[in-house]
């Protein structure tokens, strides 16, 4: 996704908080070179040369001098919204980068009432999408985390991915600034995760997410944000699941990094189209800064944490029973409600899908 902001329908003009400027209303009869400059012009008098920013935001320099302030986040804080606003209000950034991918793009476009809705909703539609774009296992163990984030969600009664948002509306009022998502597509990452651990593991996970049910307070969400104390579950995490926190925080650590280095790049001032450095704004969850910072100045290879190992014959197996498991509830939930009941349930379109899903290769 990529949102370049040259507007002209909105009004800006000299006011006593520059921060409540929005995209200026150029003068008629302007060449589209004029306008470009004049644009240039109101950022660069908007941004602040040294700005006084929160300390959960770390200012990174790239080889050819352009700055990268890394805001690190907690995903449900409203004061991780705020550090976002500020820091790009203060810094007028040429791109804006955020955690996210184009499968969890939606998160931008709907209200908080809606996503409060979507995350605590978890049916039969969501399974067989989940199942449909991950696999079986990987599909079913994304439907675990939309748990554990739909428990987050009733505990605060706040939808995630406010902070993107906020980066996303404050993008939009600076002059010439794009938007870039730079996650790694989700279900590379699920694939990768389930891919890593055993069966064994794989149990165990499962377990602890079906039965969560601890309390969480906002007052714990914005423990997240400070550092050591992250850095402490972090380590509790790697004892149980090392192979998880590897592909799920560590090969994400390095896809971050490699997409806010492109973004980081020299950009092109108007009217001479002179390269000058770029100022980035990247917003992360906190637990991805340290490994940003680690692997800055490095080189990365992207190509080998985007594969996808196919599955072992175990792996294969147990994927064609929990095939078969499903089929025979299914089987039995239609022999117990009788055969025209049960007809009917089978010409449901969502039961229809599902067993599509599910349905065993044709032999070869």
């Amino acid at each position: 996704m990529d949102q370049d902001n040259t507007s002209e329908d909105e009004t800006v003009g000299p006011s006593e908080d520059p921060y409540e400027d929005e995209m200026p209303r150029l003068p008629p009869g302007l060449s589209e070179a004029e306008a470009a400059e004049v644009l240039w012009n109101v950022r660069a008098q908007r941004r602040q040369a040294s700005p006084d920013l929160p300390e959960t935001v770390t200012r990174l320099t790239a080889s050819d001098g352009s700055l990268l302030y890394l805001v690190g986040t907690a995903h449900f804080s409203d004061s991780s919204k705020q550090d976002v606003s500020m820091t790009i209000r203060a810094v007028q950034p040429d791109v804006v980068v955020v955690e996210l991918c184009q499968y969890r793009v939606s998160m931008l476009k709907m209200d908080e009432v809606t996503l409060l809705k979507e995350a605590k909703d978890i049916n039969l539609e969501k399974v067989q999408q989940a199942i449909k774009q991950n696999g079986l296992m990987s599909g079913l163990m994304q439907i675990l985390l939309l748990k554990v984030s739909a428990h987050i969600t009733e505990q605060l009664g706040m939808a995630p991915g406010g902070e993107f948002r906020e980066a996303f509306k404050e993008a939009g009022r600076v002059p010439f600034c794009k938007f870039h998502l730079g996650d790694r597509p989700i279900p590379v990452t699920f694939k990768r995760a389930i891919a890593a651990l055993s069966m064994w593991q794989k149990a165990r996970l499962a377990w602890g997410l079906c039965f969560l049910s601890d309390p969480i307070s906002k007052e714990d969400v914005e423990k997240c944000k400070q550092k050591d104390l992250l850095e402490q579950t972090m380590l509790e995490m790697i004892g149980e699941f090392p192979a998880l926190h590897q592909t799920i925080v560590a090969e994400r650590d390095i896809y971050l990094t490699h997409t806010l280095r492109q973004a980081a790049r020299c950009v092109e001032a108007p009217p001479n189209a002179q390269k000058v450095p770029a100022v980035v704004v990247g917003v992360v969850g906190m637990g991805h800064v340290p490994g940003i910072e680690k692997n800055w100045e490095k080189e990365l290879n992207i190509q080998e944490i985007m594969s996808v190992a196919p599955p072992s014959r175990l792996n294969r197996v147990m994927v064609t029973v929990m095939k078969g498991a499903v089929i025979g509830v299914v089987g039995y939930a239609c022999y117990r409600v009788g055969g025209s009941l049960g007809r009917a349930l089978l010409s449901l379109p969502s039961v229809k899908s599902l067993l599509e899903t599910i349905k065993p290769p044709p032999p070869a």
